[in-house]
């Protein structure tokens, strides 16, 4: 699976979604079928995410490392690979430097 390097025919939304004072900062676009997608960058720290649908993180660019909820693994995820967060749980992530890129997919 290739990571995309852009999407055609969606609509940006200008207001940005920042959490952590900043440190995280993602833009939703909107596909025509109604689906949905953030575009983000992560700045060092540690954050965790809880989530109601399950998601698709992929990494774009830079390196991050991730434990799910309910895992005792720690995992590095560098440009190119990509992670699964089941539905109504949750995942730390960390960036130890350095900006790590996403793309969040929401999955059925």
């Amino acid at each position: 699976m290739s990571i995309p390097a852009e999407f055609k025919n969606v609509t940006a939304v200008a207001k940005a979604n920042v959490y952590f004072e900043g440190k995280v900062v993602s833009h939703s676009i909107l596909f025509a079928d109604g689906s949905k997608k953030t575009l983000g960058l992560i700045y060092p720290g540690k954050f965790h995410f809880g989530t109601a649908k399950a998601e698709r993180m992929e990494i774009v660019a830079g390196s991050c490392v991730v434990k799910l909820d309910g895992q005792d693994a720690l995992v590095t995820y560098a440009a190119g690979q990509h992670f699964d967060v089941a539905a109504n749980s949750g995942f730390d992530i960390e960036v130890a430097s350095g900006i790590a890129e996403y793309i969040c997919s929401f999955l059925d």
